[in-house]
């Protein structure tokens, strides 16, 4: 099976064509023009990552708390990192980085205050 997807990890935005065997892992690797992209491409077919963004209210306040998770999560948790999300409100104050959220779905990673609120 092949794929074809484009790198992100720089400006060039390699198109790549990704060869998989039955199982599902990387056999080969074409049209990238840097390491970069080879990595790239086994992680994003193999296990695609995507740091999850979103807002969550504030007690009090008519203004929303911006957060991210701290490192990239499992693309298939998304969702379910989102329904998480809604079930939590903070009070302020909140210090920027400040973990909102911690170990979210049970992935090591912590959601983090964006910016800080008084």
């Amino acid at each position: 099976m092949e794929q074809i997807i484009t790198c992100i990890n720089c400006p060039v935005g390699c198109r790549m064509t990704v060869s998989l065997n039955e199982t599902g892992e990387v056999v080969s690797v074409s049209g990238n023009t840097c390491a970069r992209g080879e990595k790239y491409a086994h992680q994003e077919c193999t296990l695609p990552l995507r740091m999850v963004t979103a807002v969550i209210p504030v007690a009090n306040s008519d203004v929303p708390l911006s957060v991210k998770t701290a490192q990239p999560v499992p693309k298939k948790l998304i969702f379910a990192v989102m329904e998480e999300l809604k079930k939590v409100q903070v009070a302020a104050p909140v210090a920027l980085g400040q973990v909102i959220l911690p170990d979210v779905c049970g992935t090591g990673v912590s959601v983090i205050a964006t910016r800080p609120l008084l």
